[in-house]
């Protein structure tokens, strides 16, 4: 099992990871984890764990972390519009065919404020596309 193991863990938080440096060879075999640095992925701050001074080989697994965690979390936002957009087109059918009128009295000045600030920023959005291009 501890030839599985991989030699850095990153235990992931809102805005980053700790990292650790995983360590099975020592005499109680057990699995050690030492926290090695904080990584801060919104301004790529990445702080050493107290006195501790990050090797290259450290950087260089926290760099491809970070990396690879920015790509998962860019496709995870496109992807998290694609299902909204089946969830407005999910609740456009209910609108119409299963809600009733104390329900949509419940939700539809939120719903319609919330379509108009989205297509507001789209709209403007779209047109700053357009006229950059131009």
């Amino acid at each position: 099992m501890a030839a599985d193991l991989p030699e850095y863990y990153f235990r992931v938080r809102e805005n980053g990871a700790f990292v650790f440096r995983v360590d099975t060879e020592n005499r109680q075999r057990r699995i050690e984890m030492d926290q090695i640095a904080v990584i801060n992925i919104k301004n790529g701050e990445v702080k050493p764990q107290g006195d501790r001074e990050l090797s290259e080989q450290d950087m260089q697994v926290i760099s491809d972390w970070v990396a690879e965690r920015t790509a998962l979390l860019a496709r995870r936002d496109i992807d998290d519009i694609h299902r909204t957009i089946d969830h407005l087109n999910l609740t456009a059918h209910w609108a119409n065919s299963r809600a009733t009128d104390d329900q949509l009295e419940d939700v539809t000045d939120a719903l319609l404020l919330a379509m108009h600030d989205l297509r507001s920023v789209l709209v403007r959005k779209k047109s700053d596309r357009l006229t950059k291009d131009a």
